[in-house]
């Protein structure tokens, strides 16, 4: 069985929390049982989750050596100029080293559902929409990638992951899909 979610945000991608006081998890979705996530979308990042109860196909979507791509929609803070989006290209310099070249490009905001709470909205400082398309998945890489390049992120969507696609779920929806 394969399950596509759009994740909301402030969701953590477990069943449980054992933190005071306890956060948001998937255990709120009426998911079927026997599903866990093909991989993690964070606390503070929105859109397509995974959820299958086939191991192998878990292995497939999460395991670096088969380079899944991800396509992220990442509302930053600041106008991206060649310069940036030719560096998220190439691939940036973190901390744990440097990250595999990316597809980057300026894109029109994509149409969607509200985020709750909003995104803080600054009258002198002007935002823009990428598109980028990873094919690893360090932790909070997108948002480590894009503050590198002087581009904080404000709203993180994943709309894809392999041939998988968010479509029109909507937060807090699910479907099961066929798996590729």
């Amino acid at each position: 069985m394969l399950i596509a979610l759009n994740k909301p945000y402030g969701v953590l991608c477990q069943f449980t929390d054992r933190s005071t006081p306890p956060r948001r998890t998937l255990a709120e979705f009426g998911l079927p049982g026997d599903v866990y996530p093909a991989g993690r979308l964070d606390f503070d990042s929105e859109g397509l989750l995974l959820l299958t109860d086939d191991g192998r196909l878990a292995h497939r979507l999460t395991d670096p050596g088969h380079k899944q791509a991800k396509t992220y929609w990442v509302q930053v803070e600041g106008r991206p100029d060649a310069a940036q989006l030719q560096a998220l290209a190439d691939g940036v310099l973190l901390n744990d080293g440097p990250t595999l070249p990316a597809q980057a490009r300026l894109m029109d905001p994509p149409p969607l559902w509200p985020r709750d709470p909003p995104v803080r909205f600054r009258k002198t400082v002007p935002d823009a929409w990428l598109e980028l398309t990873l094919r690893e998945g360090r932790n909070r890489q997108v948002r480590r990638m894009t503050a590198t390049v002087g581009l904080p992120t404000l709203r993180l969507v994943r709309a894809t992951v392999g041939g998988y696609a968010l479509n029109d779920l909507q937060p807090a929806q699910w479907r099961e899909i066929a798996a590729a």
